[in-house]
């Protein structure tokens, strides 16, 4: 299937989990992927994966943090492509601490990344979007967002406001053919997961224990979210913006205290 031709992407944290089954989808469904990571190598990696299989693509390293690597990426990617049509705003670190806890430096390290990335990444795209004559912007919130979590608060903070910023640009920009949405992702099995686990005293017991707090009694996987990722990118939800859609194994009903029966 190919309805993503004629669209060009940037997919920021492209180079591994959730952003690299976005940037795959996103070519298998015919677009053009620019891939940015903060790992140039990874990046690179994906890319060429994506090239080998008959796909235009290519990759960078970019931390989402400093503004004008963001700028200067989207920018070559417009040019590379010709316009560019997307951004996934996917990059972000997930920092544990309380309210208490957490440092002041890791408190600005996971606003620099998580919101101030996304931001960055909508500022220097619209334009092009614009001048494409519309598009979409995709931003990766996540089921923290929704119900709370011990633990989390800088990270639950930068993925509310997520929500909460896509739901502005929306209204700032719906009336140019910009839509801009945002995906929630509940427990995916991604590289950063798949170290907590190893590292747990009792792995096992962790999965199910996690495993038990989705209604669907297990993880997603990066494909699924992907899948609606490339939902949102195609003109399938051409009447669709400012949603922020939950792709969380009904996590968020349950909430973090919750059990599947």
């Amino acid at each position: 299937m190919n309805r993503l031709t004629g669209k060009s992407c940037v997919v920021t944290g492209g180079g591994a989990g959730i952003g690299a089954a976005v940037a795959a989808r996103l070519a298998a469904d015919g677009a053009q992927v620019a891939v940015a990571d903060i790992d140039g190598d990874a990046a690179e990696r994906v890319a060429r994966q994506l090239r080998d299989q008959g796909s235009e693509a290519f990759s960078g390293q970019v931390d989402v943090s400093a503004t004008a690597q963001v700028e200067e990426f989207v920018n070559d990617a417009a040019d590379r492509f010709g316009r560019l049509t997307t951004i996934v705003n996917n990059a972000g670190v997930a920092i544990p601490g309380s309210v208490e806890d957490i440092s002041e430096d890791d408190w600005d390290r996971v606003l620099a990344v998580n919101l101030k990335g996304v931001w960055a990444g909508m500022r220097y795209a619209v334009p092009h979007l614009r001048s494409a004559g519309g598009g979409s912007i995709v931003n990766m919130a996540s089921a923290q967002a929704l119900v709370g979590f011990p633990g989390w608060a800088g990270y639950a903070a930068t993925k509310g406001a997520i929500v909460a910023l896509t739901q502005q640009a929306a209204v700032e920009y719906g009336a140019e053919k910009i839509r801009v949405n945002c995906l929630a992702p509940g427990t995916i099995m991604t590289p950063m997961n798949e170290e907590i686990f190893r590292t747990a005293p009792d792995p096992q017991a962790l999965i199910e224990d996690w495993n038990s707090a989705h209604a669907l009694h297990r993880f997603g996987e990066s494909d699924e979210v992907a899948s609606a990722a490339a939902f949102l990118v195609s003109d399938d939800s051409s009447f669709v913006t400012g949603t922020c859609l939950r792709v969380d194994g009904g996590l968020s009903i349950l909430g973090p205290s919750g059990r599947a029966t």
